[in-house]
């Protein structure tokens, strides 16, 4: 029996060389997708890009087009734009968008977490298949490793189907919200890796004021951090709870506010008492506890 003929995978043009717009456009070309352009605020950040995107497909004959964000009306023809610029930016570059005309309507989505489909509106209403692609997954480069992610997509029938098929190929998996959702959808990505991360940094200026470096204190709570994520990849977080407020300590309690009073580390000690009551909370402990938080 002859083989079934591939579907051939869209051409690709990417208008934001961001972290994360460098990022799929690498990717995706290592995967067979044809990126036919790249376009950034300024040419040399476009140039940059693809040069990346074309070592990483060794491709040939030119390559990829690097176009300033000035040059967005000469984009040539493609299946699937992705549009992976600040989200104060989408509506302005689907205006200019609105002025490509090609032969056949194609896909438009973007990689806003909190923007629903909706701000490529100018762009359904000309006919283009719109939807929405964003990425469960910390990027804090161009080069950083996206397979396995979770993908949030939304958006019309054809720009799902599309989006889907660029999750699969890049080993992740999709899922949907209501598109009135997003921003706190959103919102909670932001709580876990955002605000995580900020909570770190508290923590460091933490053991910084006891008294050990900054270098020192990152590379000892490193440990216990990840320890924390591999308890959460079995448990609910109440089972996955452990330490003080797990075990209702009060007197610790008591000392650590004393600490974090004494210390003047108001950002920390804020914390501490508005996460120790949802910890409380999770734990199921008595209410004198949270009275003693509440100060």
């Amino acid at each position: 029996m002859p083989d079934r003929k591939r579907k051939r995978k869209p051409t690709v043009s990417i208008i934001g060389t961001g972290r994360l717009g460098t990022t799929l456009a690498t990717a995706l070309s290592t995967k067979g997708y044809e990126i036919r352009s790249l376009v950034a605020r300024r040419a040399h950040s476009a140039r940059k890009a693809a040069t990346l995107v074309n070592s990483a497909a060794a491709l040939r004959d030119g390559g990829v087009a690097a176009l300033a964000a000035a040059q967005i009306r000469s984009l040539p023809q493609a299946d699937l734009f992705l549009i992976s610029v600040p989200d104060d930016q989408i509506a302005g570059v689907a205006a200019e968008l609105t002025n490509l005309h090609f032969d056949h309507p194609p896909v438009a989505l973007h990689t806003s977490g909190a923007l629903s489909s909706d701000v490529l509106d100018p762009l359904r209403k000309k006919g283009w298949h719109t939807g929405s692609l964003h990425p469960l997954i910390s990027v804090s480069d161009a080069r950083s490793p996206i397979r396995g992610a979770f993908w949030c997509v939304e958006g019309d029938t054809c720009a799902v189907r599309t989006a889907k098929m660029i999750v699969r190929d890049l080993a992740g998996e999709s899922f949907s919200i209501r598109s009135a959702e997003k921003p706190l959808y959103h919102a909670a990505a932001v709580m876990t890796s955002g605000n995580v991360t900020a909570l770190f940094d508290v923590a460091l200026e933490m053991l910084v004021a006891s008294g050990l470096t900054r270098k020192t204190a990152r590379r000892i709570l490193q440990p216990l951090l990840v320890s924390t994520v591999q308890n959460l990849e079995t448990k609910d977080p109440a089972q996955a709870l452990t330490g003080t407020f797990s075990r209702g300590d009060v007197e610790t309690v008591k000392r650590h506010l004393a600490a974090l009073q004494k210390s003047g580390l108001t950002d920390a000690l804020e914390l501490y008492r508005l996460l120790g009551k949802r910890s409380l909370k999770m734990a199921k402990k008595p209410e004198r506890i949270t009275q003693i938080l509440n100060g």
